[in-house]
């Protein structure tokens, strides 16, 4: 082997998917652009449009009569803090009377925590450590009897790694000019090749989490050893279950009977299933593989690339452990054999599921749920279970001009006989927005209305090609849904729009007047009759994100058609989460690429955490992180006094010849400081009197 290193040889930035949805659908814009005037958007405007429309039908927020359980007769005050400002600081700020505290880096041992590993990190390590990029995120109470109720004080962390910043894990790395999402390689006579523990090691960082936290005497959190502590990655073996398990679809070298594949990838968002199990969405995954062939639908329309490398050249290991056939090089899925049975070409059809994972047991199988469709999903949002009632859930399409889906199980609820199997049979609907502020929720069943042959084939095929059927049944275009979350007390569902530089000038509207669109906004939806499993339902906006200012193409405006203030401006909203009284925690991930750089975001600083009464409309800054990061994955213990939520990819801001140079101290070295490595981490939130999260 060559020791002439050849530096980076493909950089995808984020690793978002290409735009690939190219129907002539209708986008959101041209539905809200036919319901809203241009001059609706003027400072106290807008709150009249949006209520006017429904003819008296308001959703909660706008409906000051309505309780959430925590104040009746008007609306309640849910916000007890100070907003804090903006910050371009490389620390944490929270308001005053908060503190914080560091848990679960990436690169903590979960055998034996006390340890944390130093980077460069080995293939070998990383499979024993905590993973990197933290997302979504959920605390189970320890007694595992119930995702939302139990102790306070101890319970199993589980939580996604999306993706990993390569010049940080490896020694071949330093000295190097190497971006955020570039990775080392080397000349081995010829052949551009990678060093197979590097390539162990990040897909070993890949995954999802289960690690036990306990509160101290101290007061501070830790994690500590137990038997159900688990690394999931992208070499785990995971059951396929569902509408495509064993069909031609899922079928490889690996495993010809289409019953099993290898790992989860790109896990972004999650869900907690009324049964007390976790649920991770693989969302970028089609950047993992590339191909050297014509790409069948089910690849070209997810983005599978064509170019000479994958997304971190996995397939260009210099060895394959022997104990897993050929677990690097699927990911390079050109045919080579005689029939999928002899090569990789279907690998890419086993990726694009909701992943479901008991934490509770170290020995348990992860499955594949492909009844809940096969997209780049960002999470999952559940309805809270009613008994004799069918199991409701939600999910998004991370991608340009995509669509929000919902499921409905085919049988009822009951908590005694509850679990996975739930989510194996029922009726994936996709959604579409119409002018006069209602919606329908449109069936992808084969067999019913277009989905059926020559296009379809079977149930399978409309499952492995979601978008098609979506584009098929006349769907919306959305500006990249992203996190969703249901109100437990109003029932009203909230998913983030996180913006869409695909829009033109030309294509603006009232309630998304930026061409392109550059902020975002959320959007919030009622089920008719308040059935969750109703084929119809109301809509408005909560909140279009933006600046200060009261110009349409940058302004952002509250529910009350106020601009936005020094205090709760915010752009490009991602994660989502409502607490038990009703407060909506909105996160923000503004990219890398232009965060305290671009003229347009400079004034919003770091990313950061706000919180929202939804009664009101009213928002406050909560929580500004650090240098480069992204804030996501956000909850707390079951009586409201702890929070975690997740800084993801900090110091990414630092550029390929800052990197090279070795000197990055103040560039973003969260949160061990110095000329360190930034690294991945949790970060603890109470009140220092001991009260609620935000109260």
């Amino acid at each position: 082997m060559s020791n002439k290193k050849i530096g980076p040889i493909i950089d995808l930035g984020d690793g978002d998917e290409p735009e690939t949805n190219f129907s002539n659908n209708r986008s959101f814009a041209d539905v809200v652009e036919a319901r809203m005037s241009r001059r609706t958007v003027l400072k106290g405007s807008l709150a009249t449009a949006i209520t006017g429309i429904f003819g008296g039908v308001a959703l909660t927020g706008c409906d000051s009569s309505s309780s959430s359980g925590t104040g009746t007769g008007s609306a309640p005050q849910l916000l007890g803090f100070d907003a804090v400002p903006v910050s371009e600081l490389d620390e944490v700020v929270v308001p005053s009377g908060y503190s914080t505290q560091v848990l679960a880096e990436w690169g903590r041992s979960i055998s034996n925590p006390t340890i944390l590993y130093d980077l460069p990190i080995t293939g070998e390590q990383q499979g024993d450590a905590i993973g990197s990029h933290h997302d979504g995120m959920h605390f189970f109470p320890i007694e595992g009897t119930d995702p939302y109720e139990g102790s306070s004080e101890d319970g199993l962390l589980v939580m996604n790694h999306e993706y990993v910043e390569p010049r940080y894990m490896h020694a071949s790395a330093i000295g190097q000019s190497l971006s955020r999402s570039a990775y080392p390689t080397y000349d081995d006579e010829g052949v551009v090749r990678r060093v197979a523990d590097e390539v162990l090691a990040e897909m070993n960082a890949h995954g999802v989490t289960v690690v036990r936290v306990q509160k101290q005497l101290n007061g501070e959190w830790a994690v500590v050893a137990d038997a159900r502590n688990r690394r999931i990655t992208a070499l785990t073996p995971m059951e396929i279950s569902g509408p495509v398990r064993g069909t031609d679809f899922v079928k490889t070298k690996y495993d010809p009977t289409g019953t099993m594949t290898r790992g989860t990838l790109n896990n972004c968002g999650h869900g907690v299933t009324p049964w007390n199990t976790y649920v991770a969405a693989e969302e970028n995954w089609a950047g993992y593989f590339r191909t050297g062939a014509e790409r069948p639908r089910e690849q070209a329309r997810y983005g599978v690339g064509t170019g000479a490398f994958s997304r971190y050249g996995w397939e260009r290991a210099d060895a394959d452990p022997e104990s897993n056939d050929e677990a690097y090089a699927r990911f390079d899925v050109t045919p080579t054999g005689a029939s999928a049975l002899e090569d990789y070409r279907n690998e890419p059809n086993c990726f694009g599921w909701m992943v479901e994972i008991d934490p509770f047991d170290p020995d348990s199988t992860p499955v594949k749920r492909t009844a809940l469709g096969r997209f780049a999903h960002e999470g999952v949002v559940f309805h809270p279970a009613v008994e004799g009632q069918p199991v409701v859930c939600y999910s998004g399409d991370d991608s340009g001009n995509q669509y929000i889906y919902k499921f409905v199980s085919g049988q009822s609820y009951f908590q005694a006989t509850a679990g996975g199997h739930l989510l194996d049979n029922g009726t994936l609907y996709v959604a579409k927005f119409n002018d006069d502020g209602t919606g329908e929720w449109l069936p992808l069943v084969f067999g019913q209305g277009p989905l059926v042959a020559p296009l379809f084939n079977s149930q399978a095929d409309v499952l492995v090609n979601t978008r098609l059927a979506a584009d098929t049944v006349g769907a919306t275009k959305m500006d990249r849904p992203e996190w969703g979350a249901v109100d437990p007390n109003t029932g009203e569902v909230y998913f983030t729009l996180t913006n869409n530089s695909g829009r033109t000038a030309e294509n603006t509207d009232a309630a998304n007047p930026r061409g392109p669109n550059r902020h975002g906004q959320i959007i919030r939806w009622r089920e008719d009759g308040n059935n969750t499993s109703a084929l119809s339902f109301t809509w408005d906006l909560f909140v279009l994100a933006g600046d200060t200012s009261e110009d349409a193409i940058v302004g952002g405006f509250d529910l009350n058609g106020d601009a936005l203030t020094e205090d709760n401006i915010f752009s490009s909203p991602d994660g989502l989460w409502i607490d038990a009284d009703s407060r909506l925690w909105i996160q923000t991930d503004m990219s890398e690429s232009v965060v305290n750089t671009n003229p347009t975001y400079a004034m919003m600083g770091n990313n950061m955490m706000l919180a929202g009464n939804p009664f009101t409309g009213e928002i406050r800054r909560f929580f500004t992180g650090t240098l480069g990061q992204e804030i996501t994955g956000v909850i707390t213990t079951p009586d409201q006094t702890t929070m975690f939520i997740n800084q993801q990819h900090p110091g990414a801001t630092i550029t390929a010849a800052e990197f090279a140079s070795g000197d990055i101290a103040g560039l973003g070295n969260w949160p061990l400081g110095g000329n360190n490595y930034a690294r991945s981490a949790t970060v603890v939130i109470t009140k220092d009197d001991g009260g609620v999260i935000g109260s």
